[in-house]
């Protein structure tokens, strides 16, 4: 496991691109935390990043439940998972197929045995102050490229 401090947003960006930067496709990216612990930041950062658009429109999919990007080096499928009971519903979000490109997941614990073993886990917590801290956990040949 590595745990980083994020004193500011743009230390959550940051650690966004550099994910950015090593993800490959097929990889699943699951963000956990309470509400605003800055997943929806980090994932709007990472596919900033990975789209190479700082200014691409990245709404939350609170309520579309997913949202499609396409990367100049993989298509990218931001699910939000809060309004979901458990994986039932993932076969009709596209789920199976979305698992081919890359999958960034916020609320992953509603994918229950669905849940890739192969992520990168990232838990955003509240540190003292403004601060956050991530704890990451996966992805051991490149985890340390994240840093």
């Amino acid at each position: 496991m590595l745990t980083l401090p994020l004193a500011t947003l743009a230390a959550t960006e940051a650690l966004a691109a550099r994910a950015a930067a090593v993800a490959r496709p097929g990889d699943a990216i699951l963000l956990e935390g309470p509400l605003g612990a800055g997943k929806s930041a980090f994932a709007r950062a990472f596919l900033r990043a990975a789209t190479a658009d700082p200014a691409l429109d990245v709404p939350s999919p609170s309520y579309t439940l997913v949202q499609t990007y396409d990367t100049p080096r993989f298509r990218a499928h931001h699910f939000d998972l809060w309004r979901l009971d458990g994986p039932a519903g993932l076969a009709e979000l596209g789920w199976d197929e979305a698992r081919a490109d890359l999958v960034l997941v916020e609320w992953p614990d509603r994918l229950g045995a669905l849940r890739p073993a192969d992520a990168l886990s990232i838990t955003l917590a509240p540190d003292t102050g403004d601060r956050r801290r991530a704890d990451l956990a996966g992805w051991p040949d490149r985890i340390g490229g994240l840093a």
